[in-house]
């Protein structure tokens, strides 16, 4: 057992956010697959909604009618503060964070209570960074971001992809997306936030940058690659400007087992060029609209916050990232592949990270780490056992 201050704690996981989309996701997730004599609990501003969470869960998994329910308020430093040190683990649903997430980071660094979440948005991780992890380090804490499908697949994906291919020589690594998913009300809120704040996570990202300790006698970087036709996967590859090959970057920069000069680079898999053109454009024009206050308060009214696709349409999602692994004189291809990416997967993912940080016997380490370097083979075996397929597709 690897629980942060002894047992005194009252529980080992709280999932903040529970009565959201996602959080209910990961609530049920848990329900069916938190061990026996792990001591977990729901946590929102509404007890009420939390209530009829807990009865909803009830009727499927009896053990979850005395479910304990946490009152928390993203806006009430106080109860984050109680909240955090009440767990070992805080596991947090609520976005977008650059807006409501960083009360909770600060209380868990200070507690010493590590935390996850499902945030894609790089200037709030950048900026988690400067402001907690210093704090983090002195308390013990582990600050877990993006363990949803930004960023598990991708980074642990590389780690199991690095594993196949020599040691102490340099290394490349390319990652090519593939999905067949709708977003929800909460992610498309937090894309446009996260778009419409450019200059904020340029600067966020320089200060990093200057703050963040450098390798001695190694290399690890993530350079924007540019459009090509892949013949490793027969699609044509678009670089794809997100907080993933940042989080590649990072584990390569914490694990001495990515060599002495690690190169990532990230690419969305499109089957046709036509396809690939509109794609990119449409991306574009969104992009330039939330630029726009009065444009991205209209988007965001398209898809409401809290809402997301149904059950029969999450059933037909799916998502594959192939690898393309080089290095000593050899090549590896590998895939990760599994369902519905952005709500049953992450769902899945954010659970059994929390799960792993509070139960698995990990490496010691603390401060803001990527899911690779805190976790690493504890994880890659949850998700692996959990149904998430990790597999080598071909060699030479």
């Amino acid at each position: 057992m690897n629980r942060q201050n002894g047992a005194e704690r009252p529980y080992d996981v709280i999932l903040f956010g529970a009565t959201g989309f996602v959080g209910e996701l990961t609530a049920a997730y848990l329900a069916a697959h938190a061990p026996d004599g792990c001591r977990w609990a729901l946590a929102g501003r509404s007890l009420g909604k939390l209530e009829r969470l807990r009865d909803r869960l009830a009727a499927t998994h009896p053990r979850c009618a005395d479910l304990p329910l946490v009152r928390a308020d993203a806006d009430d430093p106080a109860s984050l503060r109680e909240l955090a040190e009440s767990a070992h683990v805080v596991a947090s649903t609520v976005g977008p964070y650059v807006w409501y997430g960083e009360a909770l980071v600060a209380a868990c660094a200070e507690a010493g209570t590590d935390y996850t979440d499902l945030t894609g948005e790089a200037e709030f991780v950048d900026r988690m960074y400067l402001q907690h992890d210093g704090r983090a380090r002195e308390t013990g804490a582990r600050l877990v971001h993006a363990c949803g499908f930004d960023s598990v697949p991708h980074d642990l994906g590389a780690y199991f992809t690095v594993r196949q291919l020599p040691e102490g020589v340099p290394l490349t690594v390319d990652g090519y997306v593939r999905t067949d998913a709708v977003f929800s009300g909460g992610t498309f809120a937090s894309a446009l936030t996260a778009m419409g704040r450019g200059p904020q996570m340029l600067r966020a990202a320089q200060e990093r940058r200057l703050h963040e300790p450098r390798l001695v006698g190694r290399r690890a970087r993530a350079p924007q690659g540019a459009p090509h036709f892949s013949p490793e996967t027969g699609t044509w590859a678009l670089p794809l400007p997100t907080l993933d090959p940042r989080v590649v970057e990072r584990s390569a920069r914490g694990l001495e087992r990515y060599g002495p000069d690690f190169r990532y680079r990230h690419f969305a898999s499109v089957k046709h060029l036509p396809m690939a053109i509109g794609g990119t454009a449409a991306i574009g024009l969104l992009v330039g609209a939330a630029q726009i206050p009065a444009a991205r308060k209209w988007l965001s009214a398209r898809v409401e916050p809290g809402t997301g696709p149904d059950e029969q349409r999450r059933r037909r999602s799916w998502f594959t990232v192939r690898f393309v692994g080089e290095g000593g004189g050899r090549r590896v291809y590998t895939e990760v592949s599994g369902g519905d990416p952005g709500y049953g997967e992450t769902a899945k993912m954010l659970a059994e990270a929390s799960l792993a940080l509070a139960l698995d016997d990990l490496p010691a380490t603390s401060g803001q780490v990527t899911t690779a370097v805190a976790m690493g083979d504890a994880l890659l075996e949850r998700l692996q056992a959990a149904g998430l397929r990790f597999r080598v597709a071909a060699s030479r």
